[in-house]
């Protein structure tokens, strides 16, 4: 037996070994107070083991992340589960480094935990390079509005008016000569316009630089409904204009979730909501159709970009779907108020 308890005892500190010799690793007690860090805590906080012992974890807290993220992370080490997520750290010198972090509970005989190991891993790095290229994607973003609302104005202010002249010519030798040639060329001008007209506002309505988000998007699910025969119903509780970057934002989120619902939901009415509460507005687009397993589901193009959209306004996108059911799509995005 005592053999038995040797052995098991040499395997536990085998582990220990592993664990240190590979990971950050803190326990504290029921309270947060720690009560164990390792040599690898010690080196990336800059905090000797004196200063850290007997403290909780605030003493390396940078204020990077919400009074709401760490309740939910109590909330759940508090029931017995474990908890993983990224956390922002603060070093004694002041400077900030990213950690991959792993929380597991320890649990006494009453269901409570009475202690909780965090295991991390250091992503400084990598939060970095992530950081740039969503700075690369938010630029070739700006780029590319910036490009389809040159063209659109040219579309409409150059070619578009050119038609237009040329159709009042067009008219005016009707007027004079009925032939069917000329009616030919009537009808064929006034369908170039339109279509320019279509290209135009794909490609950037001017409503919305103009006249803002919520005559954009009424203007645009009018359209919608008359092209595809699907009725969109409209609600939007907005109290001020926001910044024309989250305004683009939510017009091109929502245009290519009705997109989506128009190729494959096989609805005839869809819902698009716009809300604002407190420093956040909400926008989402539901429908009752096919709906899909979104843990199988292959994304495509215009689930990417939503993402990517929504991540170059610091908002995030999250999807809710099931078979046979249909599909809600969520964009939320912090806003500050108007003074």
């Amino acid at each position: 037996m005592d053999r038995e308890i040797q052995q098991i005892k040499n395997e536990l500190l085998d582990y220990k070994f592993a664990l240190d010799a590979s990971s950050i690793v803190a326990i504290t007690d029921s309270r947060g107070i720690i009560t164990y860090v390792n040599d690898q805590f010690c080196l990336i906080s800059k905090y000797s083991r004196e200063e850290l012992l007997g403290q909780d974890h605030r003493i390396i807290n940078s204020g990077y992340h919400s009074q709401e993220f760490f309740k939910n992370m109590w909330r759940t080490i508090g029931t017995g589960e474990v908890w993983k997520g990224e956390i922002r750290n603060q070093a004694k010198d002041g400077t900030y480094y990213w950690m991959d972090t792993t929380i597991v509970p320890f649990i006494n005989e009453k269901g409570k935990p009475y202690q909780y190991v965090a295991i991390r891993y250091e992503i400084t790095e990598r939060k970095r390079v992530e950081q740039e290229l969503q700075k690369m994607m938010t630029t070739i973003i700006d780029v590319q509005e910036e490009e389809r609302k040159r063209l659109s104005r040219n579309l409409h202010d150059g070619i578009g008016q050119n038609l237009y002249s040329h159709l009042i010519t067009i008219n005016r030798m009707l007027n004079e000569h009925d032939h069917p040639l000329l009616q030919q060329m009537q009808q064929e001008a006034t369908e170039l316009i339109e279509e320019i007209r279509e290209i135009s506002w794909e490609l950037r309505p001017s409503v919305l630089d103009d006249l803002g988000l919520v005559p954009a998007i009424r203007s645009f699910l009018s359209r919608y409904s008359d092209h595809y025969n699907i009725d969109v119903f409209f609600e939007c509780v907005l109290n001020q204009r926001l910044p024309i970057s989250i305004e683009l934002t939510i017009y091109r989120i929502i245009q290519e979730a009705l997109t989506n619902i128009r190729k494959y939901a096989d609805v005839s009415e869809a819902t698009v909501t716009i809300r604002e509460m407190d420093e956040l507005v909400r926008v989402m687009v539901e429908d009752q159709g096919k709906g899909f397993d979104v843990e199988t589901v292959q994304r495509g193009v215009g689930l990417f970009s939503m993402d990517e959209r929504a991540r170059a306004v610091n908002g995030g996108i999250s999807i809710v779907s099931v078979p046979g059911k249909g599909t809600k799509i969520i964009f939320e995005v912090p806003v500050s108020r108007a003074r």
